[in-house]
């Protein structure tokens, strides 16, 4: 800052801080608290006014603890005060919060508003500031989309998408629907999104063309950036807020998609296990299943004998569903493997009903644990021999 602020400017900046000294919703939000340190930053040492570091004071007295980065308020009272300083010459605008956010394992690796749907999927779809949208894209995704979300910011915001998004390398199209956030303050995230693709960022990490206030990425490589803006191509649907003509576009990408691209570095992904059959299948010490199709009775009829080989449950239903369940209930498995097994044979066994085909109830390799344990699947002596 090479020339003084102006009283009129000060005076704006006063007025804004009170005015969230009076919001609640801005008390523990990291616009305000990062916000009042960066004004605190802009004047010299001793040179802050008295009225102006009395409104300061009392802010901090209403304080709470962060609870949220940035809510994209329509009026964010912290942001005006910073343009009316940035107005003077203070060059602040990287001071909103966007601070690093500790991944988790898993994906997506950092926290925010989006529906995860599937892994492969080759399109993420951001509805911009539009929740609704979000939710009407959600519900009927079909499986090329694999993640629909929201975007409140254009640097935070931008930074969490971007890391994402890096995590999954399936992920091939990013496409931006809904209506950009048209607040004073210009957060504008759309917009500098598609900036950001067209352009890149600068020597200052800002993004080049942007129109928001802040697009300044603090928190993700340049190296990050360049690999996201090689991968994933951004596509410009702003505006449209029909559900079905954002899935159209999705569709559309699913068409073309190139394939996984080439895993950005260090970045944490989820690992894919390639699938196998067991060796062999243990004994349940909870005893053993026999499914049975009774066409006569158009339904499903499961029986469940202790080890000993005594009967001493017959569970009917027309589903797998109600087969299933009260097994579970009844704990008649203790085992992992006879769960899946299970849910496998009466799976089948409802579709043969369905379908009036023949059901046959298959067995799988087995290490008896007793003399008693010895059948095809591993569950019983009777396993297997009946339809």
């Amino acid at each position: 800052m090479t020339k003084p602020i102006s009283p009129s400017a000060w005076q704006e900046v006063a007025c804004q801080i009170e005015k969230a000294r009076a919001a609640k919703r801005c008390w523990s939000c990291g616009c305000l608290h990062t916000s009042l340190a960066a004004i605190e930053k802009a004047f010299p040492d001793g040179e802050l006014p008295e009225d102006l570091a009395r409104t300061i004071c009392a802010v901090r007295d209403r304080l709470e603890a962060v609870r949220y980065d940035c809510l994209g308020c329509s009026i964010c009272f912290p942001a005006l005060a910073l343009n009316a300083l940035n107005a003077e010459g203070a060059d602040i605008q990287d001071s909103c919060p966007a601070d690093a956010v500790e991944p988790r394992g898993g994906w997506p690796p950092l926290p925010g508003n989006y529906t995860v749907l599937r892994f492969h999927g080759p399109a993420a779809v951001c509805a911009l500031h539009d929740d609704g949208l979000a939710r009407s894209v959600s519900k009927a995704a079909g499986p090329e989309v694999a993640i629909v979300g929201t975007l409140q910011t254009e640097n935070l915001g931008i930074e969490r998408v971007i890391t994402n998004l890096l995590a999954n390398p399936n992920v091939r199209f990013l496409i931006l629907c809904g209506t950009d956030s048209q607040q004073r303050i210009g957060h504008l995230p759309g917009q500098s999104f598609l900036a950001l693709a067209e352009a890149g960022l600068d020597e200052r990490s800002r993004i080049v063309g942007a129109q928001g206030k802040r697009p300044v990425l603090r928190n993700v490589p340049r190296g990050a950036v360049e690999h996201f803006r090689r991968t994933v191509e951004v596509i410009n649907r702003i505006g449209v807020q029909d559900a079905a003509e954002v899935l159209d576009t999705a569709r559309q990408c699913g068409k073309r998609d190139p394939g996984p691209a080439e895993p950005f570095p260090g970045a944490d992904r989820v690992a894919v296990i390639p699938g196998r059959l067991p060796e062999h299948m243990i004994p349940d010490p909870a005893g053993y299943f026999v499914v049975y199709v009774d066409r006569r009775q158009e339904r499903l009829s499961l029986e469940h004998y202790r080890k000993d080989g005594v009967l001493d449950a017959v569970i009917e239903g027309r589903t797998a569903a109600e087969l299933y369940t009260p097994a579970i209930e009844r704990t008649f498995l203790s085992r992992l493997d006879h769960a899946a097994y299970l849910g496998r044979e009466l799976a089948k066994a409802e579709a043969a009903l369905k379908e009036d085909s023949d059901y046959v109830q298959d067995g799988a390799p087995e290490r008896a644990e007793s003399p008693e344990a010895k059948s095809a699947c591993g569950c019983g002596p009777a396993c297997g021999e009946k339809s």
